[in-house]
């Protein structure tokens, strides 16, 4: 799950920041398929239920990639679908595990924090330009998975503590890059 995310991060990264931005949307307004929509939703519930999270990573890179949504609608449906995503996956542990094996408390803390953090993180989605939403968002995914892939690369402490100052500096840049290109894009007046 680690390498599909860390993956999706970089090309996130990058295509929001050096490769020109989001794409476009040329396409805007003709519905996708099925035939898309149902494979990528069953291997992004697959990931979710199987590595505790890649909904939003894994869905959500798919479908700004399509040029058919505006990035902060491509984030609304991903979320508001996450929420039958993430109760399919409780029962499904809750079933297989039992709730005896769960830390309440950490479940309600976690809890606590998303309740607190969503509604500032949906305010921050429709302010924010979406490159630099994109460059962002990209960074946090390499960021949090660069952990999970030093153990089984066999990174020591102090490699790893330079493969994330390299990492933060080059987020850094990227997040620059995304900034400068929107200063310069000319602004357009909506009525």
């Amino acid at each position: 799950m680690a390498v599909v995310l860390m993956a999706l991060g970089v090309y996130v990264l990058l295509r929001f920041s050096v490769l020109g931005g989001p794409p476009t949307l040329s396409r805007h307004g003709r519905p996708l398929s099925r035939r898309f929509l149902v494979p990528l939703g069953g291997f992004a519930g697959f990931m979710d239920a199987a590595g505790g999270g890649g909904w939003g990573p894994v869905s959500t890179p798919a479908l700004l990639s399509t040029g058919r949504m505006e990035p902060r609608k491509v984030i609304g449906s991903v979320d508001t679908s996450e929420f039958c995503v993430a109760l399919g996956a409780s029962a499904g542990i809750l079933f297989s595990l039992g709730s005896e094996r769960l830390d309440l408390g950490v479940v309600a803390a976690l809890l606590a924090g998303g309740v607190i953090a969503a509604p500032i993180a949906a305010y921050l989605v429709r302010l924010l330009p979406p490159r630099v939403l994109g460059a962002a968002v990209g960074g946090i995914i390499i960021v949090t998975n660069l952990d999970t892939l030093a153990g089984p690369i066999g990174l020591e402490h102090a490699t790893l503590a330079l493969a994330h100052a390299v990492v933060a500096l080059a987020w850094l840049a990227a997040l620059a890059v995304a900034v400068r290109a929107v200063r310069r894009e000319p602004r357009t007046q909506t009525a």
